[in-house]
Formats: structure tokens, C-alpha cells, sequence
């Protein structure tokens, strides 16, 4: 069995100048922790493969494509390969979301 804590995996540079913690990297699915504290949100990009958000904890706005809808704690949000997307924090807590890619993603990301 192979456990992961969140807080002991290092935070990883990113462009979007966040907290970002790889969880999960495998030939098949990859899943990343972000957190975003007030204020703080991810630059739109697309990536080259399926995504989806799990809402771990807050509130928080989800952007895909042309649509914007607030979410909370215990959503699941797909997000379709190549459409672009981002995650915004415009309230006062912590917004944290578990972002699983599947299939891994082999291609760049995007920034727009």
C-alpha cells in the first residue's frame, strides 16, 4: 500500500504562482492538489486531455470555456480536453481542489 500525505509533497513551481502539490503521477492518470487563497486564481490555459475538479474545501468559481458557475465543498466538475478553463478564489477562505487528469497528459499546457 502506498500512502500519500498532502502536506508532506512538495509544492511544485508553477506559472500560475500557487500553491501546487502532485499527488498522483502514473502512465495513466495524474492527480494534483491546489490551493488558492483569497484572491488568488489559475491564468486560463487548456490542457491536452480530459480533467476533472473535486472540491475539497470552500468556495470558489469554475471557468470552462465561455460558462462561469460558483462551486463548494464536495463538487465534481468536468472539464473536456483542449477547452479552456481556470479556478478562481474571490472570497475570503481557502478554496482547495483535487484536479485529476485521466488519461495522463503527455502534451504541454496551454497558457492563453
Amino acid at each position: 500500500m502506498k500512502v500519500i500525505d498532502m502536506e508532506s509533497s512538495p509544492e511544485k513551481p508553477n506559472p500560475h504562482n500557487v500553491s501546487v502539490r502532485m499527488l498522483y503521477d502514473t502512465e495513466h492518470a495524474q492527480a494534483v492538489h491546489i490551493e488558492l487563497k483569497p484572491g488568488e486564481a489559475l491564468k486560463k490555459h487548456s490542457t491536452p486531455t480530459n480533467v476533472f475538479f473535486y472540491i475539497l474545501e470552500g468556495k470558489g468559481i469554475v471557468e470552462i470555456g465561455d460558462e462561469q458557475q460558483e462551486v463548494s465543498m464536495d463538487t465534481l466538475i468536468e472539464s473536456p480536453a483542449k477547452v479552456p478553463h481556470r479556478l478562481l478564489n474571490p472570497g475570503d477562505g481557502i478554496f482547495r481542489v483535487l484536479v485529476v487528469k485521466v488519461p495522463r497528459q503527455t502534451e504541454s499546457t496551454r497558457l492563453l
